[in-house]
């Protein structure tokens, strides 16, 4: 097979030649990390990929080499191998407490080791302690990942660097809990563990990239692939990045073919148990940690199987749409200046362009402040021509600055959207480099249950996990843009999702075939163009068939059959695992904190890293006695399109809080210098206006030294959001007036609006914490419906005394288990999302 590759502007991604202030190099040596491959193996609409990360040491001592690097933000990584002098070990996944301890122990006796945690779903630490001088190790990755798929195309993108992060928040007095640039803040904790120092522009190309894709459509009939961003090469099915590509942008490879609805059922294969830990050389047996028990796992107790479902949408009907209320917020911070900036423009102006007379609609640009519009009312204002015209006027006068205050603005715009009676839109135009994105999630989550939340996330390298979590949690689409010819077929996605969707409250029915409760991924609505793909877990043999109910635009019912096919495979099973713990993260996040045990339980019985667990290798053989004596953080690419900062620019945003000191660390001796951070007490703002890390070139101005303390690997706890019911009584009181409001609903409008109620409900139930009243009336409405049965009218009643009820004195059983009257509680760790 044979499909010509093309390029999405020929010539326009080529690297740019190397220009600055010189080079960092030593005597000695580069830098410790060599090289990284990436080896993808595309199946359909699957992938399996191994990343493969080489190191070695140039210095005299033994050394502990620190690499934050990015993975894809819905991957599962499901192995880890340490390999060094012929020796082999198999890492061994465990709670991540756990997993530090192996590690910092066999790094103080000595022995080899090796440590893969997450910090953010597409943001993960690898530390390779005790790699002796002149020595490579090697360490791989696998993890399987879905391509999401719409208009024909799937997409398999692999992020390549972390860019840098707006980092909000008052600094920690306690010390830091990474070796990363930033210093920890009350909004961001972990803020060091996410920033890794950058290179200025100028520095020879540091690590060796080798990117391989292969693709099989397995019966699909492939007709175009196209790259955008990077320079490759193409033979018989098999993409390759051309020599001299760098890892500062993701890399996009779109495949044309046609869909199909399927419904695919995949048994599990042995019994799935923690990975034993083995090695291969001169003396056998690992330390897997004498203080943990690995407890045996039963594979089977979740289910025997998975099941993949994919449903193409139903042709659209003449139905017309409602009036919708769309709130638009664009980021203007400092780091989206240059062709993001233009891109940004483009599709806010794009959305207020396709507004009806019928709609409302508000713009809301950001950076340290938010502004709107002239001569527009505050608030929602009709998308009239005058105001759309006042809209656009303004769009195309922002330019970057300042820093990326996210949180501020999201809630003004969540205030502006109350009305239940019009379809409730955000539109999040941002590329999310964010570091408080636990923070946002916190505060908003329940809120953004109750309208339809959509980004589009600008950058070569994007921060998409957190945008793709603002997306779920809002029921929304996530779009991301790498170039600005990229950005309107990306629009004309998010238009169709800002209109209303073809099929509403679907649900599932299972023929010869028993799903596991609790076990189906998100199914949200079917909208035009846009397959839908839900993964879940299923008991018995691998045959049967799953249809799939809805509700048109028209109201009426909707309705596919799907028989099952066998199949075989791991990814399937890792990739729902991912998304279950996700979903499981997200709700840890807005509360439910009880959630821990679960999620690391989860992680354990299907083998794939989350926040709450780690992989650890640890090598028997003592190699370096005293342990390393030399420590560097790998610095990464600025990301391509960035703007590097003079080192004395000024900050333009308002004053926040104030940076860590410079941070500065002397490369074995030979003078060259990393930097990080701004100077001691400048205010933070984002990196492309010099708040952001970045290593210094030799010959450039050196300020003064400073050392840095040894960083503990356990983090300041922050303190938790208590959660007491009086703070959602005012919503419950809200939701409580809006429900009587809607008295005079005809049936089909009444079951729908019940629904989003129970949906909005829920999440007021999570945030509040546990199972209690408000979360059993949540999934009865929610439930409603999917299920022509339900008793509309005595559900109606039954919300309407339950809120009377939970929104008065607080004397309801439904506050139990919430976090009022609780002592504050110390701060969890770092990793944990409180």
């Amino acid at each position: 097979m044979t499909v010509q590759i093309t390029s999405l502007k020929p010539g326009e991604y080529a690297p740019a030649p190397d220009a600055g202030l010189g080079a960092l190099s030593t005597g000695k040596g580069n830098l410790p990390l060599e090289s990284v491959e990436v080896e993808a193996n595309i199946t359909a609409l699957t992938c399996g990929v191994e990343v493969t990360q080489g190191f070695r040491n140039p210095h005299d001592v033994p050394l502990e080499a620190t690499y934050i690097f990015p993975l894809p933000d819905r991957a599962a990584v499901t192995a880890f191998r340490m390999e060094a002098d012929d020796r082999v070990v198999e890492g061994v996944l465990k709670e991540r407490g756990q997993a530090r301890q192996d590690y910092d122990r066999a790094i103080a006796r000595g022995q080899r080791a090796a440590i893969a945690e997450e910090e953010r779903p597409d943001v993960f630490t690898m530390r390779v302690g005790n790699i002796v001088p002149g020595e490579r190790v090697t360490v791989r990755l696998t993890l399987s990942q879905p391509l999401p798929y719409e208009d024909g195309a799937a997409t398999f993108r692999f992020p390549l660097v972390v860019a840098p992060r707006y980092i909000p928040g008052t600094p920690l007095p306690d010390l830091a809990a990474g070796d990363g640039v930033s210093a920890d803040t009350d909004a961001v904790p972990d803020a060091s563990r996410i920033t890794p120092p950058v290179l200025l522009p100028g520095f020879p190309n540091p690590v060796r990239l080798a990117l391989t894709a292969r693709v099989d459509p397995a019966g699909l009939d492939l007709t175009e692939m196209r790259s955008s961003l990077h320079v490759v090469s193409q033979e018989e099915g098999v993409v390759r990045l051309l020599p001299g590509e760098r890892l500062d942008r993701d890399f996009v490879l779109r495949l044309s073919f046609d869909a199909s609805s399927a419904l695919t059922l995949v048994p599990d294969g042995e019994t799935r148990r923690p990975a034993p830990a083995a090695e291969t050389g001169a003396d056998t047996g690992a330390d897997t940690g004498a203080d943990g028990v690995d407890a045996e796992i039963d594979g089977e107790a979740d289910g025997d199987g998975t099941f993949v479902l994919t449903v193409l949408p139903p042709a659209r009907t003449d139905a017309r749409r409602g009036p919708r209320d769309v709130a638009l917020l664009l980021d203007r911070s400092g780091s989206m200046t240059g062709w993001k900036m233009v891109a940004a423009r483009r599709a806010a102006a794009r959305i207020v362009d396709t507004l009806s007379s019928a709609d409302r609609f508000a713009v809301l640009s950001f950076d340290s402040v938010v502004e709107r519009p002239l001569g527009v009312d505050a608030g929602l204002v009709p998308a009239t021509d005058r105001n759309r015209y006042r809209a656009v006027e303004h769009l195309a006068r922002l330019e970057a600055r300042g820093g990326t205050e996210m949180l501020q603005p999201m809630e003004e715009a969540l205030g502006l959207l109350e009305d239940p009676g019009r379809e409730r839109v955000l539109v999040l135009v941002t590329d999310g480099q964010v570091g408080n994105e636990d923070q946002i999630l916190e505060r908003l989550g329940s809120r953004l249950a109750a309208v339809r939340v959509h980004t589009v996330g600008i950058d070569r390298a994007v921060n998409a996990g957190f945008l793709g979590r603002l997306a779920g949690l809002g029921a929304g689409r996530c779009e991301l843009v790498e170039s600005e010819d990229r950005l309107d077929e990306a629009m004309e996605h998010i238009h169709r999702r800002i209109g209303s969707p073809l099929v509403t409250g679907l649900s599932l029915k299972a023929e010869g075939l028993e799903v596991v409760a609790g076990s189906v991924t998100h199914l949200g609505s079917l909208y035009s163009g846009v397959p839908l793909t839900v993964y879940g877990r299923y008991r018995g043999a691998s045959r049967g068939a799953l249809t799939v109910h809805g509700l048109r635009e028209d109201g009426g019912p909707w309705e596919q059959r799907l028989e099952g096919r066998p199949a075989e495979g791991d990814a399937p099973r890792a990739i729902w695992a991912r998304a279950h713990l996700r979903r499981l993260e997200d709700r840890y996040a807005v509360g439910e904190h009880a959630l821990e045990h679960d999620i690391v339980a989860a992680s354990l019985r299907h083998g794939v890293l989350c926040r709450f667990t780690a992989f650890v290798a640890v090598d028997t053989r003592v190699v370096a006695e005293g342990g390393p004596r030399h420590r560097v953080v790998q610095p990464v690419e600025l990301p391509s399109g960035w703007e590097a900062p003079g080192f004395a620019a000024p900050i333009a945003a308002a004053p926040m809080a104030a940076s860590a000191p410079a941070v500065f660390s002397v490369m074995g001796g030979e003078g060259t210098l990393m930097a990080g951070g701004g100077a001691a007490g400048a205010p933070v703002g984002d990196a492309a206006f010099g708040g952001g890390p970045f290593a210094v070139p030799s010959g450039a101005p050196r300020g003064p030294m400073f050392a840095r303390p040894s960083s503990p690997r356990m983090a300041p706890p922050a303190p938790p959001v208590p959660h007491s019911p009086d703070i959602v009584r005012p919503q419950l009181a809200a939701e409580l007036a809006r429900l009587r409001e809607q008295e005079a609903l005809a049936a089909p409008e009444r079951r729908r609006y019940l629904a989003d109620l129970g949906s909005r409900l829920a999440a007021l139930a999570a945030y509040v914490g546990g199972e209690n009243e408000l979360s059993a009336l949540a999934r009865d409405l929610s439930a409603c419906e999917g299920d022509p049965a339900a008793d509309v009218d005595a559900l109606w009643r039954r919300a309407v005394e339950r809120l009377t009820a939970l929104s008065g004195d607080g004397t309801s059983a439904g506050t139990t288990g919430s976090a009022a009257g609780r002592p504050r509680a110390q701060r969890a760790s770092f990793w944990k999302r409180s």
